[in-house]
């Protein structure tokens, strides 16, 4: 039995990076199921339902700013996979990982694959989960730090984001070692 692991949010400027952990059925398929970044926001949620319904076991986490400040959106990334394995209630025998790079589980070993969020459905899947858990995520931020884009930038660096850090600063959300501290921006809170 292999989990699928994956990750959303790496690039952004502000909010958590999520990861998950996904464990589907052995002869699970689904057409639809790819790499969270070539499907549509309404794809992506409706395989989301399909996902968290049929899967044997699915976690996902959070890393938030101050940890991803600490210790490198990298191994912030890793460490939510890391919590989400931890979580799910079945041990997986292999973990599947989307990339190239990955500190080894104490426990499991891995595989890393490049572009495996377009091979693998259980990779996919946590890629999906991982998009739609931190999308959703990013549109509730919005309505208490509006301004800012993040219901529809989802925190990335989009030319409506770096003005708005511009113009109304950074907030706590923000990751301040993402070269945000060579700005002249006053902080609010």
């Amino acid at each position: 039995m292999e989990a699928g692991c994956d990750e959303a949010g790496r690039g952004c400027l502000a909010g958590p990076v999520f990861a998950a952990a996904v464990v589907l059925p052995a002869r699970y398929r689904n057409a639809e199921l790819n790499d969270s970044k070539k499907l549509t926001a309404l794809q992506r949620n409706r395989l989301r339902v399909q996902i968290e319904k049929n899967a044997i076991c699915w976690k996902v986490s959070a890393v938030y700013p101050p940890e991803i400040d600490r210790i490198n959106i990298l191994k912030a990334s890793i460490r939510g996979m890391h919590q989400a394995v931890d979580a799910l209630s079945v041990v997986p025998a292999l973990l599947l990982i989307d990339g190239n790079y990955f500190i080894t589980h104490p426990n499991i070993p891995h595989q890393c694959i490049v572009g495996g969020d377009g091979l693998y459905m259980s990779i996919a899947g946590a890629s999906v989960l991982a998009k739609t858990h931190r999308d959703e995520f990013m549109q509730q931020l919005d309505a208490e730090f509006p301004g800012y884009g993040w219901s529809h930038n989802m925190g990335y660096p989009t030319r409506e984001h770096r003005k708005a850090i511009m113009e109304l600063g950074l907030t706590p959300w923000h990751r301040r070692s993402f070269n945000l501290h060579q700005l002249t921006i006053p902080e609010i809170y």
